[in-house]
This record gives C-alpha cells, sequence and structure tokens, in this order.
C-alpha cells in the first residue's frame, strides 16, 4: 500500500507524492486504494469533521495563550496537523486503545477528553490526566518514541485475550529515528500484533527537518520490517480517516501491523519554548499555510451546500464555549503547596524522605524570605 519510495527532496514538494481524496483547493478526487473505506461518508459526518477540526484549533490557540500568560508551563502546539489527528481518531473504536504523544491534543479531544485533561499537566497538578481507562487512550508520552513500544505490548496482551481490539501508537518523524520505535515493529510484525503506526511527518524534529531523519518516505521503511504501509495526505482529513479505517481493518482481521505515514506540517513553533523562525524559512510556512486542513473541508462542503452561516455560528459557539472551559480549568486549579510532592512516596515513614522534606523545606523557605524583603537566598 505504499505510494511513493522516492527521495524527499523539497520540503514543500513532497506532498504532492501521497495518497489523498481532497485536493488543497477541497476538490474531491478518486483514489483507488482509498475511495472505498469513505463510502458512507456522508455530509453529516463531513460536518462533524470540521467541526472536530475547529474545536481542536481552538483548545491549541487556549493553550499556546495560557502559557504565554503564565499559566501553564508549557504547550506543544498543534496548529496544522488537525486533519491527522481528528481523521484517524475518528475511525477508531470506543474499545480500541490510542498511545499518543505529547503534540496529540486532537486525538485526546475525539477519545473524549474533558476541558481540564487538556491543560492540568502542563500545570503540573496533581492527578492532572484523565483516567487511561475512561477514554482508552494512554496519558499523553512526552519521552520521544516510548509510546510505540507501550502499545505494542497492549496490542500483543489483547492478543493473547482473544479479542478484536486494536491499538495505535502516534509518533512524529523525528521519533522514527529512535530505537524504541524501530524495535517496537519489530515485535510488532514478529508477533503479528494488532496495531497500527501512526507517523506524523509535520516535517520538522524540533529544529531538523525531515531530511536528516530520512532521504526516502518514511513509510518505505515499514515494508522492512514486514509490516505494510500508506503514505497519504496529513492535511486531507477524509484521507486519514480512510487511511485508517484501512489499517484498522488490517489489524482487527488479525494479519498484524500496518503503518501510515501522515504527511503534514507544523505550523507553530515544537513548543512554546521554541522560536521556529530561527530555522524555517518564511516562505515555506506560507506554502504550508495555503494547504490548511479546515479550510480544505470548508471549501468542499460550501461546494456541496454543506456550509452556511447557521452552521458556521454553531461550530464558533461550540469553539468558545470549549475554550472557556479550558480557560476555566486552568484559571482554578487549585496547586497542592509544593512539600506534598514528598506524600506518598513509600507506604510506611522513611528516614530518606524526611531528610529530602526537611532540606526541601529550607529550600523553599529562603523563596519566602527573598520575598518578604529578608536577607534569605533561594539556593
Amino acid at each position: 500500500m505504499t505510494h511513493t519510495l522516492t527521495p524527499t527532496a523539497d520540503l514543500a514538494t513532497d506532498i504532492e507524492d501521497v495518497a489523498r481524496l481532497l485536493t488543497p483547493d477541497g476538490e474531491r478526487i478518486a483514489d483507488p486504494d482509498l475511495d472505498r473505506w469513505v463510502e458512507d461518508v456522508d455530509a453529516s459526518v463531513l460536518r462533524g469533521l470540521y467541526r472536530d477540526m475547529v474545536l481542536v484549533r481552538r483548545i491549541d490557540t487556549e493553550g499556546v495563550a495560557l502559557q504565554r500568560q503564565g499559566q501553564l508551563a508549557l504547550w506543544p502546539p498543534c496548529h496544522g496537523q488537525e486533519a491527522t489527528q481528528v481523521g484517524t481518531a475518528r475511525a477508531l473504536r470506543a474499545d480500541d486503545f490510542a498511545f499518543p504523544s505529547y503534540r496529540e491534543t486532537g486525538v485526546v479531544h475525539v477519545r473524549g477528553a474533558q476541558p481540564a485533561d487538556f491543560v492540568l499537566a502542563w500545570r503540573g497538578e496533581e492527578h492532572s490526566t484523565y483516567n487511561p481507562y475512561d477514554i482508552n487512550t494512554a496519558p499523553q508520552q512526552i519521552i520521544i518514541g516510548a509510546q510505540s513500544l507501550h502499545a505494542v505490548g497492549y496490542a500483543m496482551g489483547v492478543q493473547r485475550d482473544g479479542t478484536d481490539q486494536v491499538s495505535v501508537a502516534y509518533f512524529g518523524d523525528g521519533a522514527s529515528s529512535q530505537g524504541d520505535v524501530n524495535e517496537a515493529m519489530v515485535f510488532a510484525s514478529s508477533y503479528r500484533a494488532p496495531i497500527v503506526f501512526v507517523c506524523t511527518n509535520n516535517h520538522w524534529a524540533i529544529s531538523e527537518p525531515v531530511t536528516v531523519q530520512a532521504k526516502y518516505p518514511i513509510a518505505g521503511r515499514a515494508p522492512g520490517f514486514g509490516i505494510p504501509s500508506m503514505r497519504v495526505d496529513g492535511n486531507d482529513v477524509l484521507a486519514c480517516l480512510a487511511a485508517m479505517r484501512w489499517a484498522l481493518d488490517h489489524a482487527r482481521r488479525g494479519n498484524g501491523p500496518a503503518f501510515i505515514e501522515a504527511v503534514t506540517y507544523r505550523m507553530g513553533p515544537h513548543t512554546t519554548s521554541d522560536d521556529p523562525t530561527r530555522y524555517r524559512d518564511k516562505d515555506e510556512v506560507e506554502t504550508w499555510r495555503r494547504r490548511d486542513p479546515i479550510a480544505r473541508l470548508e471549501a468542499l462542503l460550501r461546494a456541496q451546500g454543506e456550509f452556511d452561516d447557521d452552521f458556521a455560528a454553531s461550530v464558533e459557539a461550540d469553539a468558545d464555549a470549549l475554550a472557556r472551559a479550558v480557560r476555566e480549568a486552568a484559571m482554578n486549579a487549585t496547586t497542592r503547596e509544593p512539600l506534598t510532592v514528598l506524600d506518598h512516596v513509600y507506604a510506611e515513614p522513611h528516614s530518606a524522605i524526611d531528610e529530602q522534606r526537611a532540606w526541601f523545606g529550607a529550600y523553599l523557605d529562603g523563596f519566602a524570605s527573598t520575598e518578604a524583603g529578608g536577607e534569605g537566598e533561594a539556593r
């Protein structure tokens, strides 16, 4: 199912070597590998996908704003990657299990996360993430590529349980160079584990371009492990939905793992601590801005007569409400006292914890003395 094995040369043009169902202008086109997987998709489904992407972008915008205002320690923007995340996640069954990276805000949204779930972890609050079993989604992993091994382990457990659930590992192009991802693919292939690997190729691993990670399409690596793969336009939500349905069907039927490379672009910084203007060309960014996934689907819906002012207003109202709830969750969070980080480390009292508590308490007292205008100095 791999669409290309040609070298990745120009970052601005390699998007043409992908499978797609919607052109950047929103025109519906045919694809022999994808069409049959979306035969049931009607205007109602398309409007739902549009709404999802708008809401995800609004969550992302709010996350950046909250970090800039000092309410969050960090935020990993996903602007531009909404189609990859929403399209693949909407193909999942409720009992499938997703293993996202830190940037998959859209996957977590689709799986049912609540407003507080998007922000409290980035504040470092206690119990700040969702219960994974409430939404069948693991906590977002910040260690690059580690979730791929977790996902394969879960898939092998499913296999032994005799169910037809599928596990999904999400990771980026940079993570494809990590040993964890490659080891995960070895295990998945060897044991024919029911897992889908979704590689979001957003062209940048922090400041390193994808051409440093691979001279050929990343999807071309999977067949070397005995895993069929597909390379799709990651800004085409319909193609992402179709590709994921293919991959899930393959895994669910007991045929082993499948691999998707979704070619998209990280429009913002790697995280809010990054300045992409130091290493990216503004013309490249503008080229990708014209391939916006939300505008693309809007163009299709308008051409079908399925997008009007009332629909736009309802989506905007939903986005406003969600953004307000996300902001309130962050602003109203109750932060525990710093010393409580040492509570419950051991089941019984422990002298080492007592020593650390004393040291940490003295350290914190230094800040209090400084703020009060005393002679104390934080060490």
